[in-house]
């Protein structure tokens, strides 16, 4: 006898399903688009939402995390933010929509929203699996962003900033971007909420980088205290290339940020840094894989973690080695501090390894602020609240200090110095 299960659809999964109806005849794209935009959201309705039985979502029960589905697509008018550079190019998508006149000298730029015109976007709009709700979501509401191509042999000395603000309602928007070989640039991908309603942002940036290429990816996320940020960052790193990836996360109600990549390249390296600032009734998860899938590749992941109040957070990482892999080096760490008794931070380091010449290696701790070094700064007259936060400070800001930037240095460091001022 065969059982047939149902998904009995939650509040938020309905609100979803009306939403896309309600929005389809506004939606850009052709048929084509159209018929994977149809599917993905089937998918949805089969489906649901991952819960935690789901083993990529364990830690996240997004079925019933998810609350808030905005029925619009947000009517807030936002400008444009300062750099967070000074002197930097800006490229910006406001309230979901990307500039139609937009123009940096040496680089192909183009809208995302007219590649779903004219139906060039239909294959990337795929999901990467059965379970990655980020990319169907996205690939069904997504209306707008950017398609950015460096040619080979460019080289940037400011950072490129494509800058992602609202102020309320859903936002999905996408990134494709291409590094041709031998390309030296910096790339600013930052979310930033203004005043305005709660807001369910999605975004999927496709990153593809040529061969001997040296780039450098900052993703810094301060979104809303009542809004969903999904995130998804997907790489392909080429032979010869080196990726210095940094994810800050500092806003959100609920967080999910995936990382995909995947080393394709022999020669490759990745180094990734990350730091998740966490206060408030907030759940944050960031979600790694990690294909090494050539000989002679390497990489570092060191993920930072300041947990205060009833905040809820989430490290999954996952390395894998492909059998032709050998020579692989690649380690991985995560270090956490929880600053409350309600705090909640876990951690799944994961190693699959089908190589036999390789060096690999992980692992997590989690503590409280060292107390003899909290009674030294007391001791010489530092108040209690000022010393716990220049010591958090500490902890996370020698991430940051291995960029090479100073001014960028200087500029992340004050979006740390301002979220610890607030929570600390």
């Amino acid at each position: 006898m065969n059982i047939q299960t149902t998904n009995r659809l939650t509040a938020a999964e309905t609100a979803l399903i009306e939403a896309y109806n309600d929005q389809l005849g506004d939606l850009p794209g052709d048929g084509e688009v159209f018929a994977v935009r149809d599917r993905l959201l089937d998918d949805l309705k089969t489906a649901g939402l991952p819960t935690r039985r789901v083993e990529a979502w364990h830690y996240t029960d997004f079925k019933n995390l998810l609350r808030l589905v905005p029925s619009d697509i947000g009517k807030g008018l936002v400008e444009a933010l300062p750099p967070t550079v000074e002197g930097s190019p800006v490229l910006s998508v406001l309230q979901g929509k990307a500039s139609e006149k937009v123009a940096v000298k040496g680089l192909t730029i183009g809208r995302y929203a007219d590649s779903l015109i004219s139906g060039t976007a239909a294959a990337g709009l795929e999901a990467i699996d059965k379970d990655d709700a980020i990319g169907r979501i996205n690939a069904s509401f997504v209306r707008d962003g950017y398609l950015i191509d460096f040619p080979d042999g460019t080289e940037f000395d400011a950072p490129l900033e494509v800058q992602f603000v609202h102020a309320g309602g859903q936002i999905h928007s996408r990134l494709p971007v291409t590094f041709g070989a031998d390309v030296k640039a910096t790339f600013i991908e930052r979310h930033q909420a203004v005043e305005g309603a709660a807001a369910l942002i999605s975004s999927v940036s496709e990153v593809t980088i040529g061969k001997g290429s040296e780039i450098t990816w900052i993703i810094l996320q301060e979104q809303g205290s009542e809004d969903t940020h999904l995130g998804q960052l997907r790489i392909d790193l080429g032979a010869d290339a080196k990726l210095r990836l940094f994810v800050i996360n500092a806003g959100g109600k609920l967080v999910r940020q995936e990382l995909y990549i995947k080393v394709t390249g022999e020669g490759a390296d990745l180094t990734l840094r990350g730091i998740n600032l966490l206060g408030g009734d907030t759940h944050t998860d960031v979600t790694m894989v990690l294909g090494h899938d050539v000989p002679h590749t390497g990489s570092t992941e060191i993920i930072r973690n300041v947990v205060f109040d009833r905040a809820r957070g989430v490290f999954q990482g996952m390395i894998r080695v492909a059998p032709d892999a050998q020579k692989t080096d690649a380690k991985m760490a995560c270090n956490t501090l929880l600053m409350s008794d309600d705090a909640e931070f876990s951690v799944k380091p994961e190693l699959e390894i089908f190589a036999d010449d390789v060096q690999c290696g992980h692992g997590a701790t989690v503590a409280d602020i060292d107390r003899n070094h909290l009674f030294y700064l007391m001791a010489r007259g530092v108040p209690e609240n000022k010393a716990r936060a220049m010591l958090v400070n500490a902890f996370v800001a020698e991430i940051v200090e291995e960029l090479e930037d100073e001014a960028l240095v200087e500029a992340l460091e004050g979006v740390i110095s301002a979220w610890l001022e607030k929570h600390a």
